[in-house]
């Protein structure tokens, strides 16, 4: 029975056509669309609703919905979020994968819309909850965690709320201070600096003052100091508890139930994709985690009803609130629910996927059913752009490897590679900054023999390393050439057969038909392409089959040579036949043959005349990028999407994933043991076998190896680069600390003396201090001043014991400073007297020293410091982004720029032609601000540019 139209709530029935986040509020049980002001802001008595579109394959859209749940929103509302997402899943064309996400608890990919976090706010609609008010600030305590997105909560500002475990921020009127326990992750406290950053711009309008105070060191007279007396004075601090809502839920083997007449029904035998029919719902418990599978030609009542099911489930069996439900589509399956089934094989019917034929079915399935399909139209097709390419004028050498060494190829024979062979290539060059910089590079021709891919790899690795890892280090398979490889070689030419003593000799004991290319032999070359970037020219099977209309053809038929023009084929392209075939054969005279009127002779040469294509195969899509992290469990290696990444991803401590589809990134950070960087290949093939059948990724594509500060150009597209970042020095949380707080601070490691003082100096006071702090605090004291966290710290007076934990400290301190300069102390906006002592340095001398045996903090620093911030001048936008912004002194309307102009302006810069629009016509043109379309990657500036023909 189809169901009516009505089933679509009012408010989706224009969703999801312009790539975005959209968002609705649930009021009275109906959703109402939130201003975008108030986007980010949370409710913890509401509950909402968000779609993410983004581009996807092919130009179509792919759509993401959450709803959130507050922690104080009712049974009834959060249950209206759930159905009305099922309806707004329909509305755009009921392919959407859905998310239930629970405050505290939300997924990385919902985070990413929000960065640098989200703060829920006390209250809600129409609730009675207390209001949020702005007019009396009052001091917060908040907790972070998490490396790459932050969940940020609110904790009681007491000083029983802090551990040694975590990163806290207290948000006072004059001034934030982070708080960074002695066990704390570098990477947490590194992504914090954000949240300081963002609540100093948000709440203080960027005027007030940051303190930095790290457990175990104390310094009355600094951050430390100040922070401590907020808290009623210094006393040791907990250990790290978990409350209910915070002990991690546990996974368990994946149950699978259909969902028959309104009741969940187990099924038995091995998950597999054929267990999963089209007209039925699923649901897949895996204890922590439910997923809804949804087939393709089910009806909207049974998705909503499979919903409900869901949450009753998880009432009924009293599992945690914080349990997360994900809802796919047949056919849209997320990486996360295949991984779970022990057999998913590759999609290659089109019609499952998010072709063109897929959607039809789907949109008429709706249509049968009563139901809006304006949300299902196909998003802009995506067109081929230029490719960033390395610098010319470079230096190339390559290598053809022979048995267990490497021959150079002579210089007059580079750009020619053999199928049955492998090379090395080297490329030198300098960066626009005159670095030197290298691409180190194997190609294995595909009829090569095993021992000379290993070999090549083998002396590959050896190169890199003497190389001291600078270089960018690529595996190229034939046919697979990336645009920067085949711009090296003007030209690029892969004949067949080998001339290396492997192939020979296999050639040889196998009896073989040796096809080798030589001078003077039958061969027929296809030039299918004049770009710089694509020109590779191909030795293919000298018959007529081979022919195609689109494509240019040089026919060598011993000494004579004849230049084939398809009749589809340009000009450019007939250039350029004609400069390999002088490359191929110095001074040959081409007898130049326009389809259609080849002489008998051409034909002879390749068997006769027969039919041929005339079409050329097109090029498979380029997909927008992804960004993975990875761990392994028992050998096996487990995958985590990034979502919405940028720069700041890359973590020095970390070795990521870059998957275009088209090549495979493994970036790797300079603080990365040695022995994890000799793995990145290995690593890398690893991603690739689960890509291949998850992700349709073919088997054979480039990989390279990326070190952290030699990034080439066609890496750094993909992220809004900024230069100043790729520079800063240090592990994770002294880079951050210096972007945000300027270059007035210096970074310097500790000498070697230093080092050995911190790690063995002061022993015996060092105990003694401990000694005299264990009994000084009573557990009786650390209560009084616990609770009284507004009283200032209490003096010694009357106390031996106290006296005795003074002298102690005042011992330790005082040879401390003896030891290292006195840095001068900073105001906002003020500079450093002297560089050789900064705020940086005491994160480089050592970690914080916790005394396990009392939990006892123990002051290791006497340096005074006072909290630096950053000169905000300038800061919002990059010196090249102000260029864009602003460079263009005149404006002209769009009908005058596009590239198709029929009264186009003459005398400007024709590739930034979107630089001339004014502010209005530019948001109206491209759907969003100057600031923020330049700083999205070059690629996508590009792709966004050629939809409004400004390319």
């Amino acid at each position: 029975m189809s169901a009516p139209s009505k089933v679509i709530d009012p408010a989706f029935q224009v969703v999801g056509q312009r790539i975005g986040i959209e968002i609705w509020r649930i009021e009275d049980f109906q959703p109402v669309p939130l201003s975008k002001s108030d986007y980010g802001k949370f409710y913890s008595g509401d509950s909402y609703i968000i779609v993410k579109t983004s581009a996807g394959k092919g130009g179509s859209f792919v759509y993401d919905i959450h709803f959130w749940i507050g922690k104080d929103s009712s049974q009834d509302e959060y249950g209206t979020a759930a159905i009305k997402a099922v309806e707004l899943d329909a509305s755009i064309g009921g392919r959407a994968v859905q998310h239930r996400e629970i405050q505290g608890h939300e997924s990385d990919k919902f985070l990413s819309y929000f960065k640098p976090c989200i703060i829920p706010l006390e209250g809600g609609f129409a609730s009675g909850f207390k209001k949020h008010e702005d007019e009396k600030f009052e001091n917060r305590l908040y907790i972070c965690r998490g490396k790459r997105v932050v969940r940020i909560k609110q904790v009681p500002f007491v000083r029983s709320s802090l551990n040694h475990d975590d990163v806290f921020i207290l948000d006072t009127e004059s001034k934030i201070y982070q708080f960074n326990g002695a066990n704390s992750n570098i990477q947490e406290r590194a992504k914090a600096l954000e949240i300081v950053q963002y609540l100093k711009d948000k709440y203080h309008d960027g005027k007030c003052d940051v303190g930095i105070v790290d457990d175990g060191k104390l310094d009355s007279e600094s951050d430390s100091g100040e922070f401590w007396v907020l808290f009623g004075g210094f006393a040791p601090i907990g250990k790290k508890t978990f409350g209910d809502d915070e002990i991690a839920l546990k996974a368990s083997t994946p149950k699978l139930y259909s969902f028959v007449e309104g009741e969940l029904k187990l099924e038995d035998g091995v998950l597999s994709k054929e267990s999963l029919e089209n007209n039925r719902c699923y649901l897949l418990d895996c204890g922590s985690e439910l997923f809804v599978w949804v087939g393709r030609v089910t009806q909207v009542d049974d998705r909503k009803a499979v919903t409900k099911a869901a949450e009753d489930l998880i009432t009924k069996e009293n599992r945690p609130k914080a349990t997360r439900v994900t809802k796919v589509i047949q056919g849209h399956e997320t990486n996360t629910f295949k991984a779970k089934f022990d057999s998913w094989p590759s999609v290659t019917n089109a019609l499952v996927s998010s072709g063109e034929e897929g959607r039809g079915i789907v949109a008429a399935l709706l249509k049968q059913q009563g139901l809006s399909t304006k949300g299902a139209s196909k998003g802009p097709a995506i067109n081929e752009e230029a490719p960033p390419l390395l610098e010319g004028g470079g230096k190339l050498e390559v290598w053809r490897i022979n048995g267990s060494a490497k021959t150079p190829v002579p210089k007059e024979e580079i750009g020619k590679f053999y199928s049955g062979d492998c090379y090395i290539m080297l490329y030198t060059y300098h960066s626009n900054d005159k670095k030197e910089e290298y691409f180190l590079a194997c190609w294995i021709g595909k009829d090569s023999i095993p021992d000379d891919q290993a070999m090549a790899t083998r002396l590959a690795n050896t190169m890199w390393g003497s190389l001291k890892g600078r270089p960018v280090q690529g595996r190229i398979y034939q046919g697979k050439e990336p645009p920067q490889f085949i711009a090296l070689f003007q030209p690029m030419i892969v004949l067949k057969g080998g001339v290396s003593t492997g192939y020979r000799k296999l050639v040889a004991e196998k009896n073989l038909n040796d096809e080798t290319y030589t001078s003077d032999c039958t061969a027929l070359i296809q030039v299918s392409s004049a770009s710089v970037y694509n020109n590779k020219a191909v030795q293919v099977d000298a018959v007529a089959e081979s022919l195609c209309s689109s494509d240019c053809f040089l026919l060598q038929s011993g000494n004579s040579m004849f230049a084939w023009q398809g009749n589809s084929s340009s000009f450019e392209l007939q250039q350029w036949a004609t400069k390999i075939a002088e490359y191929l054969k110095p001074g040959v005279i081409l007898k130049y043959t326009k389809e259609g009127t080849e002489s008998s002779s051409f034909w002879s040469a390749i068997g006769g005349k027969q039919s041929f294509g005339g079409k050329k195969l097109t090029q498979e899509t380029i997909r927008d990028p992804h960004l993975y992290s990875f761990s392994f469990n028992k050998g096996k290696i487990e995958i985590d999407e990034i979502h919405n990444f940028s720069q700041d991803e890359l973590l020095t401590e970390d070795m990521l994933i870059l998957d275009i589809h088209a090549e495979v990134f493994i970036w790797i950070g300079q603080s990365v043991d040695s022995k994890e960087k000799q793995r990145a290949f290995e690593i890398g093939q690893q991603y690739i076998d689960i890509a291949v059948s998850q992700e349709e990724l073919l088997p054979d594509v480039p990989l390279y190896k990326v070190t952290e500060g030699s990034e080439p150009c066609f890496f750094k597209t993909y992220f809004s680069w900024d230069v100043t970042k790729a520079m800063s020095q240090g592990n994770s949380f002294q880079k951050k600390l210096a972007l945000l707080f300027g270059n007035v601070l210096n970074i310097s490691e500790p000498s070697d003396k230093e080092k050995k003082s911190t790690n063995t100096g002061e022993a015996t006071q060092r105990a003694s201090a401990l000694a005299a702090l264990s009994s000084a605090f009573s557990p009786s004291d650390a209560s009084k001043a616990s609770s009284s966290p507004k009283t200032p710290i209490r003096q010694s007076q009357g106390s031996s014991q106290r006296a005795a934990a003074v002298a102690a400290l005042t011992s330790v301190l005082t040879a401390e400073q003896s030891s290292q300069p006195s840095t001068p102390q900073l105001s906002r906006g003020s500079s450093p007297v002297t560089p050789k002592s900064s705020a940086l340095e005491k994160y480089q001398t050592h970690d914080s020293e916790v005394e396990s045996s009392l939990d006892l903090p123990l002051a290791t620093s006497g340096t005074k410091e006072a909290p630096i911030e950053r000169n905000k001048a300038d800061s919002e936008v990059q010196p090249e982004l102000k260029m864009n912004i602003n460079g263009a002194e005149a404006t002209f309307t769009y009908e005058q720029l596009k590239s198709k102009s029929s009264n186009p302006v003459s005398g400007i810069d024709y590739t930034r032609r979107e630089a001339y629009l004014s502010d209005m016509e530019f948001e109206t043109v491209l759907g969003m601000t100057k600031v923020k379309f330049y700083a999205q990657p070059k690629w996508k500036q590009e792709m966004l540019k050629k939809k409004v023909d400004l390319f």
